[in-house]
């Protein structure tokens, strides 16, 4: 009777302990992106992507739009967000932020990523392989003040190529927000050069929203790492057991054309927080980070 007792008193307890780890599992998953596009785009593509991970992964997944990169750093440090699509520089700052959190994923175009150099057509300049030293002294915009390719690594290229600093080497520095608006900001003239991602700059010119009779590449950074997917270390104890790797496993095997062509990228592949050491290294560089 002692013995049955005792194994009615343990088998209570164990149920007792699943229901409370069931219990205490939050029924909701939540990413967000840096806005490295307009909003509207933003939604059409991470929507899609949450209704993928939900069906992959068995618990719902939402998608909440940011409205700068710091802004997207910040949610994922006060955990509002347990995942998130960040650029190279973006990712490392929000890794520092929240113990063992890691980069799960990549695109595959991001272990080679490349940031353009535009120019309009009034300023006469021409593509070439060598740095275009004469942007010094023109009108020059970065896209947001967070980017990787839109303001880390050209930093970085115009320094050590002009040595100085952006703001004393051009006539006027701005910063668009976006890739899409520094690319229309260069066509239209309202800057005379600009740094843009190099992904976006080839899905708007195949979407037919730029007009290369008005603004052209002259010149393309060196390769770098940049965008992958970060997901913070205390999911599995928030969410369950084994939801870091279903969510790993979902991107890595992500075969959706549609879905991957949104990025654009043509498949993911794994990363880890050791492949961004060099943007890292890059932002102490030039003081973007400590």
């Amino acid at each position: 009777m002692r013995l049955i007792s005792q194994f009615i008193l343990a088998s209570g307890l164990l149920l007792s302990a699943l229901f409370t780890t069931t219990a205490n599992a939050k029924e909701t998953f939540t990413f967000t992106a840096i806005p490295d596009q307009d909003e509207t785009q933003l939604k059409e593509r991470f929507g899609k992507i949450a209704t993928y991970l939900s069906e992959k992964t068995g618990i719902e997944v939402n998608y909440i739009p940011v409205k700068s990169y710091s802004a997207a750093v910040t949610a994922f440090r006060n955990n509002q967000v347990q995942l998130a699509w960040f650029g190279g520089l973006s990712g490392v700052k929000a890794r520092n932020l929240v113990p063992d959190s890691k980069a799960i994923a990549q695109g595959y175009e991001d272990q080679f990523f490349v940031t353009y150099f535009i120019a309009h057509q009034s300023t006469g300049l021409q593509s070439s392989e060598a740095f275009p030293q004469t942007i010094a002294g023109k009108r020059f915009t970065f896209g947001s003040k967070g980017s990787t390719s839109g303001r880390l690594m050209p930093e970085f290229y115009i320094r050590e190529h002009l040595k100085k600093a952006p703001n004393t080497a051009f006539s006027e520095v701005g910063f668009s927000g976006d890739h899409s608006r520094t690319i229309a900001l260069v066509q239209a003239g309202s800057y005379e050069v600009g740094a843009v991602n190099f992904k976006v700059w080839e899905k708007e010119l195949s979407q037919g929203k730029i007009d290369t009779n008005k603004v052209k590449v002259i010149w393309q950074t060196p390769t770098y790492p940049d965008y992958q997917w970060t997901i913070r270390g205390d999911v599995d104890t928030e969410y369950g057991q084994g939801l870091t790797a279903k969510i790993t496993e979902a991107l890595l095997n992500m075969t959706d054309k549609a879905l991957l062509d949104s990025f654009p990228r043509t498949k993911f592949v794994p990363a880890s927080n050791e492949d961004y050491a060099p943007i890292k290294t890059t932002a102490q560089s030039i003081g973007l980070m400590d």
